[in-house]
């Protein structure tokens, strides 16, 4: 039994429940009969001695499970293969049970396509499995030889020093869709995961002690992984310890934290991974972003604790989360016509906080008052010299505009541009970001130039994560003064820390930017 203290962690406990004592083992009929006799011996068995449960791994935290049809999209299902064998699969998928042809294990070379023909098909099967919650069960077949070569945890309940004779197992807490993935996994050699259960999958991958699969689900998830559904991914993975995942979660969640913060799914994490991202150091986003999406936190926790949305309740179910959020960092703007006027606060809170932003003698604060760090963004420059001449280079409406691809996933958060060589001028800049002609982000903003040769940021709202080993677009369009310095001596490669960054030459640019020269010298980013 697991004691008190453990049901609220946050891991996977494993444990057998098994009868009491297991008697007369001996008395049992050896005889196979037919499957309505089997059920009526298995019920009479079942008045003799107390039933058997093998629920193998138990959740014990309140945290729920979340199906990943909540936070993917529904991908459509991939063409299956004209094969035979995957004829097979398709079949029993839907449990046709279809009796082969005579001779059936004559019409395949390996035991791999053999042992996928009965891959849940009842043909030889010697135990059932009721698989999912009440009212949304399915019966599946299976072959405990075959599922024990495929899991240690089958190996121990139908071989091992306990194991029980049973023609039936309930499996309450397992979606059968994961179940028939991990059964397809186990039988045919195949892994078949889809978006909308790829977290049910890894849930039973993980019960049954499958590695592989487990792994494989992983993988899918931060491959499928941005700001929409980083910060429910960042508490599923917490609950199934899986830390490479998790780093991944906090690296979108650090560099995409506004995106993050505003999404939906921002509202369905637990308490727990609210204080972990409020507590954030590398959080990279504004404070009254993340006071906001607290509230829009608290608002939905009040719903699913059926209390009244009122002021005073979504402050209870913030609890001490609140003074992790560095209100005192603020721009007083933000903190006087947002957080002061929310009603959160309390008179004297509200009242502190202003004497700490104007008076020389502070009031000490619950809330943290020093700024979060934030992310250092880094500097890919291309070129190796800058140059200038009176009749380059000249913008009348035309692209500047250069491809470039990372061997590290990054996150693009501008570009560095060159202004005016006559003099300080200002620029409007329209900067867009593609990947394969799908426009990925895009802003329009103005920068300054001092008359010097050195590079100006400007940003796109949000960073855009950017793929490894794929190639993307960076263009530009200026408005302003016409002479302005470009860039010489061009690298096609560019180690900068651990990101290796390529440049090709884009069709779309038509203002002569290319590998050797031009505009756009600098890729800022976060990585």
């Amino acid at each position: 039994m697991v004691d008190d203290k453990e049901k609220n962690m946050k891991c996977l406990t494993f444990f057998l429940m098994l009868p009491e004592t297991v008697k007369n083992r001996s008395k049992k009929s050896s005889k196979k009969t037919n499957t309505s006799s089997s059920s009526n011996s298995s019920s009479s068995s079942s008045s003799k001695l107390p039933p058997v449960c093998y629920e193998i791994i138990t959740l014990k935290t309140k945290k729920k499970k979340k199906m990943a049809a909540d936070i993917f999209p529904r991908k459509k299902p991939a063409n299956s293969s004209s094969s035979t064998v995957q004829q097979y699969h398709q079949q029993n998928l839907s449990n046709n049970n279809l009796i082969p042809a005579p001779n059936w294990q004559g019409l395949y070379p390996t035991i791999r396509e053999r042992n996928a023909v009965m891959f849940n098909n009842d043909l030889m099967a010697d135990v059932h499995f009721v698989v999912g919650p009440p009212g949304g069960t399915q019966r599946l077949p299976g072959h405990k030889y075959v599922l024990a070569v495929g899991s240690s945890v089958f190996h121990a309940m139908f071989y091992g020093e306990l194991a029980e004779d049973k023609d039936e197992i309930r499996i309450p807490d397992v979606e059968p869709a994961a179940f028939l993935a991990m059964l397809k996994y186990i039988y045919c050699d195949e892994i078949d995961l889809a978006a909308d259960t790829v977290l049910a999958t890894l849930y039973a991958a993980k019960k049954y002690i499958v590695p592989h699969l487990a792994r494989a689900c992983v993988n899918f998830l931060e491959t499928s992984l941005s700001a929409k559904n980083a910060c429910v991914l960042l508490s599923q993975s917490c609950l199934f310890e899986e830390p490479d995942l998790t780093q991944r979660c906090w690296e979108v969640i650090d560099a995409q934290a506004e995106l993050a913060l505003k999404s939906e799914g921002f509202c369905d994490i637990d308490f727990q991974t609210l204080e972990s991202i409020l507590r954030r150091e590398t959080l990279n986003a504004k404070e009254i972003v993340v006071f906001e999406a607290a509230l829009n936190w608290a608002e939905v926790e009040c719903q699913r604790q059926d209390l009244a949305l009122s002021i005073e309740n979504k402050r209870k179910v913030l609890g001490k989360a609140l003074y992790l959020i560095r209100i005192p960092t603020m721009a007083l703007d933000d903190f006087a016509n947002g957080a002061a006027q929310s009603g959160v606060l309390t008179l004297n809170e509200t009242n502190d906080i202003f004497l700490w932003y104007t008076a020389a003698k502070k009031p000490e604060l619950q809330f943290v008052s020093k700024a979060r760090k934030g992310l250092v963004p880094q500097r890919c420059h291309r070129f190796q010299s800058c140059a200038y001449r009176s009749n380059q280079w000249r913008y009348r409406g035309r692209c500047d505009s250069i491809q470039f691809a990372v061997d590290k996933r990054v996150f693009i958060a501008g570009f560095g541009l060159y202004g005016s060589s006559c003099g300080s001028a200002e620029y409007s800049a329209k900067i867009e970001l593609k990947r394969q002609g799908v426009v990925l982000g895009q802003n329009l903003s103005k920068y300054f130039s001092d008359g010097s040769s050195n590079t100006f940021p400007v940003w796109f709202e949000y960073p855009v994560q950017i793929e490894p080993d794929t190639f993307y677009t960076a263009s530009v369009i200026l408005d302003g003064n016409e002479l302005s310095y470009f860039g010489q001596e061009g690298m096609t490669e560019v180690q900068c820390g651990k990101v290796t960054v390529q440049f090709q030459c884009s069709s779309d640019s038509t203002n002569g930017t290319g590998v050797q020269g031009g505009q756009i010298p600098e890729l800022i980013f976060y990585a």
